[in-house]
């Protein structure tokens, strides 16, 4: 179940990045960042209704850590949004979204060291693997000529995101069990909770930030429907298949699966944005998906 629901999330993130790609480059990176959330947590509130229609389950109890985690995982989340965006400016998509992708190289570090994740031999061979794919991915013109702009930018990016999973599914296990009852709650209606908890407070964050400071990015948005929507879509269907993936398995394994967004943004990046990748760029993201391999083998 958790290999379905992290394909299908690897599929939708890429068509988002897409859209966000084109977005960006008519819209600044606060408003694009705002276009991933503005028309999710609707979706997200129908989603978790229609659980409860379909399997009937007790409604958990929230407690202070897990509030302190959905806070801390939206605003990493738009940390790494907006960092993804800058790399899209910088570079082309298909870069951009690769270098956004160590984020699943810095969840394994970061499990293993403070989350009890273990790493075999094989595993560690993937890190390192995905290491050297994130360097060939952030040159300009060669590997001896490193953008260290981009890198900073890329790895930024991942460190974020990373922390953000990693912080999602802490606070998805918390609602494991229904104190008040002691009823076991499924992983779909935690990962929704979780969801739809995360998403609200985004858009509370960033629609009032905007609504103070610029205007007109709010304006802009609303002038493009068509792309804000088809953003938030995907990026609400990716987060369905992420956050209930990582209910149910560790991030450093969820998220290096994951990596076979690579090869959809690839196709992407070729047939529908027409844009030309690089021999290092293709093995740089081919590399990324070997290190997905290697870590999922163990």
């Amino acid at each position: 179940m958790w290999i379905a629901l992290t394909i299908l999330a690897a599929f939708m993130q890429s068509w988002r990045n897409a859209f966000q790609s084109e977005l960006s480059q008519q819209v600044k990176v606060s408003g694009v960042t705002l276009a991933r959330f503005i028309w999710a947590g609707p979706i997200a509130a129908v989603y978790l209704i229609s659980l409860y229609q379909l399997q009937p389950s007790a409604i958990p109890t929230f407690s202070y850590p897990f509030y302190l985690f959905v806070i801390g995982a939206s605003l990493m989340q738009i940390l790494a949004t907006g960092l993804m965006v800058k790399l899209f400016q910088l570079k082309n998509f298909a870069v951009g979204a690769g270098l956004a992708k160590s984020e699943a190289l810095v969840a394994a570090i970061l499990g293993v060291l403070f989350f009890g994740t273990s790493l075999s031999l094989l595993g560690w061979l993937g890190v390192i693997i995905g290491a050297v794919a994130v360097m060939l991915l952030s040159t300009q013109k060669g590997v001896k000529r490193l953008s260290l702009n981009t890198i900073v930018l890329g790895i930024s990016s991942g460190i974020a995101f990373a922390f953000t999973s990693l912080w999602v599914r802490e606070a998805s296990l918390l609602l494991i069990v229904d104190s008040a009852v002691s009823a076991p709650i499924p992983f779909t209606h935690r990962a929704a909770w979780v969801l739809l908890s995360v998403i609200g407070l985004q858009t509370i964050i960033l629609v009032t930030y905007l609504a103070m400071k610029d205007r007109l990015t709010l304006l802009a948005l609303w002038q493009r429907p068509r792309l804000t929507i088809l953003i938030s879509v995907c990026s609400c269907i990716a987060s369905i298949g992420w956050f209930s993936a990582m209910s149910l398995q560790a991030v450093p394994y969820v998220k290096t699966l994951g990596q076979i967004e690579v090869f959809f943004t690839m196709l992407i990046s070729v047939f529908w944005l027409k844009q030309k990748i690089k021999v290092n760029e293709v093995l740089g993201l081919v590399l990324i998906a070997v290190a997905a391999i290697l870590v999922m083998w163990t």
